[in-house]
């Protein structure tokens, strides 16, 4: 399944990034987009930064390379694809849209996500998801098919991640610390997650039907875009993750 539409060809822009400064590139992208481009495609792209960053509407992007830091930051409604690696805080306080990388993602995916999607065909780095947050029905979701790093969803307020460890083993699929001072949102970890590995605030619940219901959802959703049969990721159990107390560290400001 793809999840872009049909754009004319007229309406796409190709832009060659090679040897190119971020600063630069950005700013070809912001003409490109005034002028009525409906679907940009950068290629040579090797570590620029803030690539669609607070970009807003319903554009595609497509990005042949490694992007730097941020992308995605502060975007709202656009569509984001990477055939490649990326580097650290994609989906930086993204309010809507979709980023799909097709390898690697690193450090803080989704920090202060508040909407939309980040779905990462491999592993992920450190304190992904952190201080993720949400607001009546509208949350950020994250998925990895891989491992992620340690103090995963650290400082959580909202949202859902999703860590599926395929072809990995058990133990390796989440670092440690994982969920130090949830105070909202949850963790769907695809294997079991011993009690040792979680941090301050955060306890594993039993998986309920609501929770089976996104799980299938969102996973078919996963499986369309990257070539995953979503029943074979749903098979065995999934540890939940969730919050202790909505105030973690009351205490510490009152007596």
């Amino acid at each position: 399944m793809s999840v872009t539409t049909k754009v004319l060809e007229e309406e796409v822009k190709v832009i060659d990034a090679q040897g190119i400064k971020y600063k630069v590139l950005n700013s070809m992208v912001e003409d490109a987009l005034n002028k009525g481009a409906k679907k940009i495609k950068l290629i040579n792209v090797n570590g620029q930064r803030y690539i669609a960053a607070g970009v807003k509407g319903e554009v595609e992007i497509e990005i042949h390379g490694t992007p730097g830091d941020d992308l995605g930051a502060f975007m709202d409604g656009p569509i984001i694809t990477v055939y490649g690696n990326a580097q650290d805080g994609i989906g930086n306080t993204m309010n809507s849209g979709m980023i799909i990388v097709h390898g690697d993602a690193r450090d803080i995916v989704g920090h202060s996500m508040r909407g939309g999607k980040i779905f990462v065909n491999g592993d992920v780095g450190y304190r992904v998801g952190i201080h993720m947050k949400e607001y009546k029905g509208n949350y950020p979701v994250i998925v990895a098919a891989g491992v992620a790093g340690d103090f995963l969803g650290e400082y959580m307020a909202g949202g859902r991640v999703v860590i599926l460890g395929i072809n990995q083993d058990q133990e390796d699929i989440v670092g440690d610390w994982v969920a130090t001072g949830i105070h909202g949102g949850a963790l769907y970890i695809r294997g079991e997650v011993p009690e040792f590995k979680l941090g301050v605030a955060a306890k594993i619940v039993e998986i309920d039907k609501e929770d089976k219901i996104f799980l299938k959802t969102i996973l078919k959703e996963f499986g369309e875009v990257f070539g995953y049969d979503s029943k074979e990721l749903l098979k065995g159990k999934f540890t939940k993750i969730a919050p202790l107390t909505h105030r973690p560290f009351g205490k510490m400001y009152t007596d």
